[in-house]
């Protein structure tokens, strides 16, 4: 589980946008730029090189 206080503090590294929490995904997803930065160990990895870009599906929901 990702701390909450940590998760209020982090943005997206390419919009500056907040980031939202995906559980089941274990990632860390910016609407604003369509990317979805992974969490591996409970460590963000906010290297946009290692963010998946958000499917038109994901950016709707």
């Amino acid at each position: 589980m990702l701390d909450k206080k940590l998760l209020s503090i982090l943005v997206c590294p390419v919009s500056k946008g907040p980031l939202e929490f995906d559980e089941a995904k274990q990632e860390l997803v910016c609407k604003a730029s369509g990317l979805a930065y992974p969490v591996r160990d409970d460590i963000p990895v906010m290297l946009e090189s290692e963010a998946r870009q958000l499917s038109s599906e994901e950016l709707i929901a």
